[in-house]
C-alpha cells in the first residue's frame, strides 16, 4: 500500500491577538508592512515542507478580505514563485473560482506555470461561496457566490452551470490545438456565427493550426498556447462540501475531490465518486484520487490543544466559517466555540498519538490518496505550523495506507 500524499495549504491569515484587536486595527489587510513580513516568512513553511517530502503546497483564491482572514487573491503569482525555491513539492492552488475567472486566462497561466515547474504544477478548481467577492467579480457573466443553503435554487443552478462549463473549457484549451466553444455563457469565436475578421488571417491561415481560419477568411477557432509540460495536463482538484452533483461531475473527468466536509458526509461521497466514474470508464479503486481536507494541531496535552484552538483558530471559526452554515443559530453567545470546533468535523488534534488515532479511525472509513492539511498562518507562528506538520510527516503519516491505484480504462485525464 502507498503512503499518503500530504498537501500543505495556507491563506495566510493576518495575525492579531484576538477579535478586539482585529477591530481595533481594522483594516489589518491593508497593513503593508505586516502583509510583508508575512508573505516571506511564508516562504519558510514551504521550503521547510519541501524538505519534509510533502507532495503540493497551495494556497487559495479569496479577494477583498479587508479584516485580514484569507489574503490570497491571486495564487499563480505565488506558485510561480515558490516554484523557484522548492526540490521536489508540487505547486498548485485549491484553487481557482472557475465562475469568476476567464477561462482562457487560466489555461494559459496553469500552462505556463507547469513549464516553469517542469511539471510539478496542480490545478484546483472551486465553484465560489463568497458573495461580497465572487458576485463583484463574476458580473460579467451575472454569476453570484453559491451556498449550502442555497443548494437546487436558480443562484447555484446558474453558478455550477457556469462552473463546469469553464472547467470543461479549461480541459478543451489544453489538449486541442484549436478550439471553438458554442456554450451557454462563452463563445469562440465572438460573434460565433460570423467569426472574427482579422487582418492578418492568410498567416493564421496558413501557420496557425487548421481550421482555425475558415474558407471566408475569418477567424472560427482559437488555439490557447502554451500547452501544459504535463501530458494531458496537470492533476485537477475540484472542492466539494454537500453536493452529490459536483461529485458526479469531478467523477465524470477523474478530477481529485477535496473534501471539505465531515467524515460521514465524505463516505457517503467517496462511493458515489467510484461508481460514477466507473460510468465514464474509470476503474478507481476507493479512496484513489480522493482527499480528505483537515484543520490540525499536534498538542502536548488536550488543555494545550484547546488553547491552540482558542488562540489560532477561534476567531476566524466565530466570526467568519459559522456564518456561512444555516444550521447555527442567530444567538451564538452560549456557544464553547473550542468544543464546537471539536465537534465540527474538520478539525483534529490533541497529542501525536491522538491525532494519529483520530486519522487512523477516518482512514478506516476512507483511504483517501490525498491529504489536505491547513493551519491559519500567520495566526499562528511560522515555527509552529513547521513544528506540527514534521510531527504530522514523522509520526502519523507512516501509520496511514492509501490505496495503489486502479488507473483508468480510457485516456485524457491527468
Amino acid at each position: 500500500m502507498a503512503k499518503p500524499k500530504v498537501i500543505v495549504q495556507l491563506y495566510p491569515m493576518l495575525p492579531s491577538k484576538d477579535r478586539a484587536e482585529r477591530e481595533e486595527k481594522r483594516p489589518l489587510a491593508c497593513d503593508t508592512d505586516l502583509y510583508h513580513h508575512v508573505l516571506h516568512e511564508w516562504l519558510d513553511i514551504v521550503k521547510a515542507a519541501d524538505e519534509m517530502g510533502v507532495w503540493g503546497v497551495s494556497t487559495i483564491e479569496h479577494h477583498f478580505h479587508s479584516e485580514g482572514y484569507e489574503v490570497g487573491p491571486n495564487p499563480g503569482v505565488l506558485n510561480a514563485w515558490w516554484a523557484s525555491h522548492v526540490k521536489n513539492a508540487r505547486v498548485g492552488a485549491l484553487g481557482y473560482v472557475m465562475a469568476t475567472q476567464d477561462p482562457v486566462r487560466v489555461a494559459e497561466e496553469t500552462a505556463i506555470l507547469d513549464h516553469i515547474t517542469k511539471g510539478k504544477m496542480f490545478v484546483g478548481m472551486a465553484r465560489g461561496y463568497q458573495s461580497r467577492w465572487a458576485n463583484v467579480l463574476g458580473q460579467f457573466t451575472d454569476s453570484v457566490a453559491t451556498v449550502s443553503s442555497d443548494l437546487g435554487g436558480d443562484d447555484d443552478v446558474k453558478n455550477r452551470e457556469i462552473f463546469e462549463e469553464r472547467a470543461e473549457m479549461l480541459l478543451k484549451f489544453w489538449t486541442e490545438e484549436s478550439s471553438q466553444i458554442d456554450g451557454n455563457y462563452y463563445k469562440i469565436p465572438y460573434p460565433y456565427k460570423d467569426g472574427i475578421e482579422y487582418p492578418a488571417w492568410k498567416s493564421a491561415r496558413d501557420a496557425g493550426t487548421h481550421g482555425e481560419v475558415g474558407e471566408d477568411g475569418r477567424v472560427h477557432k482559437v488555439s490557447v498556447v502554451p500547452k501544459p509540460y504535463q501530458s494531458p495536463h496537470p492533476p485537477v482538484f475540484q472542492a466539494v462540501s454537500a453536493s452529490n452533483d459536483s461529485i458526479k461531475f469531478a467523477a465524470k473527468h477523474g478530477f481529485r475531490p477535496v473534501y471539505f466536509t465531515k467524515l460521514e458526509k465524505m463516505e457517503e461521497m467517496s462511493y458515489v465518486y467510484v461508481e460514477e466514474a466507473q460510468k465514464h470508464g474509470h476503474n478507481f479503486a476507493h479512496g484513489e484520487r480522493q482527499c480528505v481536507c483537515r484543520w490540525i494541531h499536534v498538542a502536548e496535552n488536550e488543555a494545550d490543544y484547546d488553547r491552540k484552538l482558542k488562540e489560532y483558530d477561534q476567531d476566524i471559526y466565530e466570526n467568519f466559517y459559522v456564518p456561512f452554515f444555516p444550521q447555527f443559530p442567530d444567538d451564538t453567545s452560549n456557544i464553547d466555540w473550542v468544543e464546537n470546533m471539536k465537534d465540527s468535523g474538520i478539525f483534529l488534534g490533541g497529542t501525536v498519538e491522538q491525532l494519529k488515532e483520530q486519522f487512523l479511525h477516518s482512514y478506516d472509513k476512507v483511504p483517501a490518496e490525498y491529504i489536505t492539511l491547513i493551519w491559519h498562518y500567520a495566526q499562528i507562528p511560522s515555527k509552529e505550523v513547521i513544528s506540527e506538520l514534521d510531527a504530522f510527516m514523522t509520526h502519523v503519516l507512516p501509520a496511514l495506507e492509501a490505496p495503489e491505484p486502479n488507473g483508468v480504462t480510457v485516456g485524457g485525464i491527468g
